[in-house]
């Protein structure tokens, strides 16, 4: 399949620290950059296709375990920033 054109926009994205250092080792792990990961799990969800696959997951769950991230889907839209 041909790969298609398109225009990327630099963003500055807030998101959970322990969730991003699990998103970032899962890039790391698949050799792919945060972006393209995060294009790919949208586009998925998008289809309402699952994006990763059972082996994935597992790695998933390990960095889950290591970088202390205890969130789950029910904690979307519910989580809020700690007061300074």
């Amino acid at each position: 399949m041909p790969k298609k054109v398109v225009t990327r926009t630099q963003t500055g994205v807030r998101i959970e620290s322990s969730l991003l250092k699990v998103l970032k080792g899962l890039a790391e792990y698949t050799g792919l950059t945060l972006g393209d990961l995060l294009e790919g799990i949208v586009l998925h969800s998008f289809e309402g296709k699952a994006p990763f696959s059972s082996d994935t997951q597992k790695i998933i769950e390990q960095l889950k375990s290591v970088y202390g991230c205890n969130l789950t889907a029910n904690d979307s839209h519910m989580l809020t920033e700690e007061k300074r």
